[in-house]
């Protein structure tokens, strides 16, 4: 566990190290940029469907798909974020206490 952890730290520093590293020119480059715009939302997308879907190795469609809908129709209807999150958590609970 230990060679694990420290492997791992030092793969951690040596990507922050090579980050510092890069050239300033290939950070401006548009591409890169616009590439690097989009990451944020394709990890949180994998992690809602990671968490909202999955039930260790089987997709399942349960409560928690329900509470997802329901915050996706809370946002296009621009409620501000702890209405969000109130509105998902209520409608999974209502459905998993009616399952």
């Amino acid at each position: 566990m230990w060679t694990v952890l420290l492997l791992t730290s030092a793969l951690s520093f040596a990507i922050k190290w090579f980050g510092h590293a890069v050239p300033e020119r290939w950070l401006s480059n548009s591409r890169l940029q616009r590439i690097n715009a989009l990451v944020p939302i394709s990890l949180l997308s994998a992690l809602v469907v990671a968490q909202g879907l999955v039930l260790k190795t089987h997709v399942v469609i349960d409560h928690r798909v329900a509470g997802l809908l329901a915050a996706v129709a809370a946002l296009f209807a621009k409620a501000p974020f702890p209405v969000v999150v109130v509105v998902a958590a209520a409608s999974s609970a209502l459905v998993y206490h009616w399952h």
